[in-house]
């Protein structure tokens, strides 16, 4: 009986409440990873259509991301690139 008591309160050992939760966790994390592999699989046939129609895949990517920026983070950023190739003699 004692062994028992022991065993129960190793750290190493999960009660069978937190074998269940693990369970739902790992259940859920799976069925979300089949979910993303499914809109990744949408994304992509969206941008095959897009090139097919002569759109630049590269560039969408680019407004996408650019799109996702705050503002005025993003003419912060702009500002400086542009301080930079100015100095650099680029523009």
């Amino acid at each position: 009986m004692a062994d028992d008591a022991a065993f129960d309160s190793s750290p190493d050992v999960l009660t069978s409440a937190a074998q269940g939760r693990l369970r739902t966790v790992i259940e859920r994390l799976e069925r979300l990873e089949e979910d993303k592999a499914a809109v990744m699989a949408d994304m992509k046939e969206v941008f095959a259509e897009a090139k097919g129609e002569g759109y630049d895949v590269k560039i969408l990517r680019k407004v996408i991301r650019i799109r996702k920026q705050d503002k005025a983070k993003r003419q912060e950023e702009d500002a400086i690139l542009d301080l930079y190739m100015s100095a650099l003699g680029e523009i």
